[in-house]
């Protein structure tokens, strides 16, 4: 375990060793990204500016929401969801077989290498508008906080896990980069009040693709408005990671070489 920890300690240290390197392209992607999700709150702003918005929710609530949406896709996007490229490239171009020579888990050693520091500005920017929604209404208890911060980490594991089982396909499906498109899309509905939703939006977004978890759980859990069924979404949410997980070291079992 600590040359694990030492590892990921020095596959970090070299992402903040780059970005200091090439600090123009840094600060050019990291605005890039901020820019392409800012753009949500914005027009959020501009919906209830104008006398619109969602019914029985406040702007800085909805704000909420969007702001946790933005922190989570941000700590995904530096921490793992780099695996899913770099286990389409390396299967793609018959390098995969250099990583399984390493003396360290794949997945982890892959994960670990793709860690990428430039998700900090779209980090940043999501926390910016947390603070200052959070600001505008009630301040939680610790309950709601300890509430907060278990179902965070459990709209994680969802990403985490969906991103492991997209990755686990480059081994027989190299041309699958279409996918993640489509789980972005799916993963869009996690940025709203899930009351807007019909019923049937409902189920997929809470039970079977618990994208609700990313955002909406922890955002209603501060604002005093969670329920039950969040805690037994949990179930899914850790569900989707254990099944990834193994999925992914499943199909690093069965690869054979170039294009699987």
């Amino acid at each position: 375990m600590k040359r694990y920890i030492q590892i990921y300690k020095e596959c970090i240290r070299i992402s903040f060793a780059v970005a200091s390197t090439y600090r123009t392209n840094f600060i050019l992607n990291c605005l890039i990204m901020l820019m392409g999700d800012i753009i949500f709150p914005i027009i959020t702003v501009l919906i209830y500016g104008a006398g619109a918005g969602f019914e029985g929710w406040t702007v800085y609530e909805v704000l909420l929401i969007q702001s946790v949406f933005t922190m989570s896709v941000a700590i995904a996007d530096m921490s793992f969801n780099g695996i899913l490229w770099a286990t389409m490239d390396l299967v793609r171009n018959g390098y995969f077989e250099m990583v399984l020579i390493l003396p360290v888990d794949a997945m982890f050693i892959l994960m670990a290498r793709t860690f990428s520091i430039e998700g900090i500005g779209l980090f940043l920017g999501g926390l910016a508008i947390f603070a200052v929604s959070l600001s505008k209404i009630a301040m939680p208890s610790l309950i709601l906080w300890l509430q907060f911060g278990a179902f965070f980490t459990a709209g994680l594991f969802v990403m985490m896990g969906i991103g492991l089982i997209m990755a686990a396909t480059s081994f027989k499906w190299v041309g699958n980069s279409r996918i993640p498109e489509i789980f972005d899309s799916i993963r869009s509905f996690g940025k709203y009040p899930q009351n807007i939703f019909p019923k049937a939006i409902l189920i997929i977004t809470s039970y079977i693709m618990p994208v609700a978890m990313i955002a909406y759980c922890p955002a209603a859990a501060l604002l005093g408005r969670g329920s039950n069924a969040a805690f037994i979404m949990m179930l899914p949410s850790f569900a989707f990671l254990v099944f990834g997980v193994f999925l992914y070291r499943h199909m690093v079992r069965l690869y054979q070489g170039v294009g699987g």
